[in-house]
């Protein structure tokens, strides 16, 4: 009997290609022990995959935004490895150098009178930033790629930067007006919870009992693969990171996968379901429920990672 192949679709973003590379393709043998699974990862943008989960949810394996998960959860398990938490840190609000002070700018935004490009409704920054200044905000949306130039060439006042554009936005003569990790941190003494992974809650009854808990254990595997791995990961990703220079990719990966990545554990599983609470109890999202931690190699949702 052959194998099942399973879609995984993830960000481009350096992070996910970094991760998921140990599991193979539907052409190449994996780098680990799959328990008799195998994965076609393939890349999308994030809010597409988001608009997808919450439309079609046909896709097995998925990245989502964290703030997609509310709108997915009757269809989708959340995976406790594969988040993505910035510790102190996260996307960035960014505009112009050089031009109206940080004060102005960010009383225009609040009033609706400067347009902010963002890299789609359901991401997680959008939320946060909606949470943060507590109104309603007249924005553009684009692929996340798109951000920091529009912001550069005057076409919005300001531009929410996800992803790797989190370290490269000077090169462009951008300021960062706010860190929304460091904003959350400061306000919760928690890291940030941005994106997810989910696994489709049906996969038991095509695949025969215990084919989610495989699916979790293999995807932590990989993960934790890759990090013990580091400079072969680096070596094949290298030429798919957009012309990131090996410094910044590290520096980048460094920041996104980790210990919380292979596990999310106790502190992860609290952060995102105060976020979710706080959207929620905002309007922003509708109500999280349990949060529904498919486990990893630990064999138990949300323990708490090792050593960082």
């Amino acid at each position: 009997m052959p194998e099942p192949v399973l879609q995984l679709a993830h960000s481009p973003d350096p992070d996910d290609l970094f991760m998921w590379w140990p599991l193979g393709t539907r052409d190449v043998e994996p780098d680990i022990d799959t328990e008799g699974l195998r994965f076609a990862p393939f890349p999308e943008d994030i809010q597409a995959l988001n608009r997808r989960a919450i439309e079609k949810h046909d896709l097995d394996v998925t990245a989502i935004s964290i703030h997609a998960y509310p709108h997915v959860k009757d269809h989708y398990r959340l995976s406790a490895c594969a988040g993505s938490f910035g510790e102190g840190y996260g996307p960035l609000l960014v505009g112009r150098a050089g031009e109206e002070d940080d004060r102005r700018l960010l009383a225009r935004i609040c009033d609706g009178d400067a347009a902010v490009a963002i890299p789609g409704e359901h991401t997680t920054a959008f939320l946060v930033l909606r949470l943060m200044l507590n109104a309603d905000i007249r924005f553009v949306r684009m692929p996340f790629s798109e951000v920091p130039l529009a912001v550069a060439e005057g076409r919005v006042s300001a531009g929410l930067l996800i992803h790797d554009a989190q370290l490269t936005y000077l090169q462009l003569g951008l300021r960062a007006l706010v860190d929304l990790g460091r904003w959350w941190t400061g306000e919760t003494g928690l890291p940030l919870p941005l994106g997810g992974n989910v696994v489709r809650r049906d996969l038991d009854a095509r695949l025969g009992p215990g084919a989610s808990a495989r699916i979790g254990r293999v995807l932590a595997r990989a993960i934790a693969f890759a990090i013990e791995h580091w400079e072969e990961g680096l070596r094949r990703i290298v030429p798919m990171a957009g012309g990131l220079d090996r410094a910044t990719l590290e520096r980048y990966l460094r920041m996104y996968v980790n210990e919380r990545t292979v596990d999310a554990g106790r502190e992860g599983r609290r952060a995102i379901e105060l976020l979710l609470a706080r959207a929620s109890a905002a309007g922003l999202a509708p109500p999280p429920g349990s949060v529904d931690l498919l486990p990893g190699l630990t064999g138990t949702a949300g323990a708490e990672p090792g050593p960082r």
